[in-house]
């Protein structure tokens, strides 16, 4: 009977370690306290999959996601509405913080939905940090899309050990889904995934890097460090920067904040986004140029002028990825290296009907 027992506690304990090696999401240095993002890719996207549409942010009026419905089945996928998607709390969120993060675990748990589309950004996932965990992300891998507000998750993934994508919401897929921004997300979904051409940009530093690709709207990202949603806390990243109406010197110090805080040490190279209506107060020549003074000290590759962000042409990026970026005299190349149809795309080639900035910061949830 003591060796029966002895046997069963031996196997208890072999099952728990099992339990908790499958439940690791990153490797931790303690010297320093970095971490080492490996990401799964979830699986791609085939006809009929079921998409969750939900909404962790600012409210989304319910015929903006009726219509981004409409679009998802003409893709031939289909979609579902999370429960609480149609409440406003506060006058601007998409409910309380515990409706949000109840539609955001109920897409996460379910096995049937193979993605999760979120309706806007604007304000309030910094809320939803603490009542989520790792394996919320981790237990049923899947991808999740968004941008600006949706930074925020995508630095959860990423530290629970999935990809992500960076792109287009409900709010613009409402409009019919037909523009390059939307087609090229629901390729990459489908499993095509981009190999971005840039043109030359005067402000970007020449070189060649591979990490794993992190950050997203700088405003948002930047105050999680230190948080369980701080992908930057990870070693040899690739670091991207999109902002839209904010100051010249808001952006100076939310990126010395990063800089203090050895972002950039851990850095191995840099893409730098859209900066959209985004101040002028200074004498440098851009936002680009500002931060490229002190990027030059880091001597590592920096790519500007990549159309991602809330311009009108936001293109897609696979968040926890595994890149490698090479900038040249006469352009730039951003691969993603993982599993998929490889598809070179040229940016310089991509146009999008312009709209009122006004618009486009009302779909993201900038403002109202």
């Amino acid at each position: 009977m003591k060796k029966q027992t002895t046997r069963l506690m031996l196997a208890a304990i072999l099952i728990l370690c099992g339990v908790m090696a499958s439940c690791k999401k990153e490797t931790t240095d303690p010297e320093n306290g970095t971490v080492k993002l490996q990401c799964e890719k979830p699986n791609y996207l085939v006809e009929g999959d079921t998409v969750a549409l939900i909404s962790p942010s600012y409210y989304t009026p319910m015929e903006n996601i009726e219509r981004t419905a409409e679009v998802l089945r003409g893709w031939g996928l289909t979609p579902i509405f999370g429960p609480n998607v149609d409440k406003i709390y506060q006058g601007k969120y998409a409910g309380t913080v515990e409706e949000r993060v109840s539609d955001l675990r109920w897409a996460l748990n379910r096995s049937g939905v193979k993605a999760i589309i979120c309706n806007r950004g604007g304000y309030g996932t910094i809320q939803l940090i603490n009542k989520l965990s790792y394996n919320d992300f981790k237990a049923n891998p899947k991808w999740l899309v968004g941008f600006s507000d949706i930074t925020t998750l995508h630095g959860l993934e990423s530290r629970a050990g999935v990809m992500s994508i960076h792109g287009t919401m409900s709010s613009f897929l409402a409009a019919g889904g037909t523009d390059a921004t939307s087609i090229l997300m629901r390729d990459l979904l489908k499993g095509q995934v981009p190999r971005y051409e840039l043109p030359a940009h005067p402000q970007n530093i020449m070189g060649q890097a591979q990490g794993v690709l992190v950050g997203g709207n700088i405003c948002t990202f930047t105050p999680n460090l230190g948080t369980q949603a701080d992908a930057t806390k990870a070693e040899d990243i690739i670091l991207f920067i999109e902002e839209v109406g904010e100051s010249m010197h808001n952006i100076d110090r939310q990126f010395n904040i990063l800089v203090m805080n050895g972002v950039l040490d851990r850095c191995k190279g840099v893409i730098l986004g859209s900066f959209v209506s985004c101040g002028s107060e200074f004498e440098y020549e851009s936002i680009e140029a500002m931060l490229r003074s002190y990027l030059t000290a880091y001597n590592i590759p920096v790519m500007c002028g990549f159309p991602a962000g809330h311009d009108d042409i936001n293109l897609p990026l696979v968040m926890g990825a595994p890149v490698t970026m090479d900038v040249r005299a006469d352009g730039a190349t951003l691969q993603f290296d993982i599993e998929g149809q490889q598809t070179e795309v040229r940016t310089a080639d991509i146009s999008a009907t312009e709209t009122p900035l006004e618009y486009r910061l009302k779909r993201s949830g900038k403002m109202e």
